[in-house]
């Protein structure tokens, strides 16, 4: 990362880090959004982005950390200590769930992990003494003003994507984050050369279930309700997917521009064109992406105003 992306990074922190001097609650709200779907889009970047492992499982640790938290949390455990419990979870069911998945390549792969999500929907929704099943679960009552709520769960999700993205950073500029990378380019050639795949593998899964299933024991304490429906939604495994392509795969930056990119299109498009939204935003979408395969984040401004200074 040059002088240039730090500085560009840290004002843009502190910008959002200011947002709740604004006092508006919706847009703390969308701030709250953008900053999870972030977080979504890096933990799904460490598995498909570096490692080029198309996982559609997101979902399932998502609320696997959801359920996780909450149950934790209904039963008198403190925040803190649900939200990390609910991380261990997420990793440790990685760890076990890569060590049989990562068998598999290419589309049977991406196919496991979804199946992947839909049981644990089904076992959350039958196992209704602890999760409450298709009745959903209500979280304790904070007693706290509307507002309070907002700056606390905001500032959650901000550390929350802080932390996620120092790990991205941390695994960008690593030998580990150099072996996905081969992997993602020749898995054999990879192998061949001695890197441990199936190792380097399990340890990217592993972080990526991690990081959803905190968000997700975040967000159940946001909503202060969940059930199996919602939180084991296939969107929380394909918009962060989406994000990603529209961000720039396997970059350290892409994420978190291809989020807030997909939410704002998202916002604009929702609210001129209510009727059609899903298609022209899907629309937009895949023109951006054909236009610029390698994401946003490959975009040069620079460049750009060169040529058209020329032209």
């Amino acid at each position: 990362m040059s002088r240039l992306q730090l500085a560009i990074a840290i004002v843009i922190a502190l910008a959002v880090l200011a947002m709740p001097l604004l006092g508006n609650n919706y847009f703390l709200r969308l701030a709250t959004i953008m900053l999870m779907y972030a977080t979504l889009a890096m933990a799904w970047n460490f598995i498909g982005g570096f490692a080029g492992y198309p996982s559609f499982g997101l979902a399932a640790f998502f609320g696997l950390g959801a359920y996780a938290g909450a149950v934790l949390q209904s039963r008198g455990l403190p925040i803190p200590l649900a939200w990390i419990f609910a991380a261990i979870v997420g990793t440790l069911f990685a760890l076990l769930l890569g060590a049989i998945l990562l068998r598999l390549r290419g589309h049977a792969f991406a196919i496991a992990t979804l199946v992947v999500t839909e049981v644990l929907r089904e076992l959350t929704n039958g196992w209704t003494s602890v999760t409450g099943g298709g009745m959903g679960l209500n979280l304790p009552f904070f007693g706290w003003s509307p507002s309070a709520l907002a700056q606390f769960f905001f500032y959650a999700m901000f550390a929350l994507a802080a932390v996620t993205f120092a790990a991205t950073y941390i695994v960008a500029h690593s030998r580990f984050g150099f072996g996905l990378t081969c992997i993602r380019q020749n898995e054999d050639a990879a192998n061949i050369v001695g890197i441990n795949t199936t190792r380097y593998k399990i340890y990217a899964f592993s972080l990526s279930g991690g990081f959803a299933a905190i968000a997700g024991a975040i967000y159940a304490s946001w909503t202060g309700y969940i059930e199996p429906t919602d939180v084991y939604d296939v969107l929380f495994s394909i918009k962060p997917i989406l994000m990603t392509l529209l961000g720039g795969m396997g970059t350290l930056f892409g994420p978190i521009i291809g989020a807030v990119a997909f939410l704002v299109l998202d916002e604009v498009v929702w609210r001129n064109l209510l009727e059609l939204h899903t298609g022209v935003l899907g629309l937009l979408i895949v023109i951006l992406i054909l236009f610029l395969p390698a994401g946003l984040s490959s975009f040069n401004l620079r460049n750009y105003w060169r040529k058209a200074a020329t032209a």
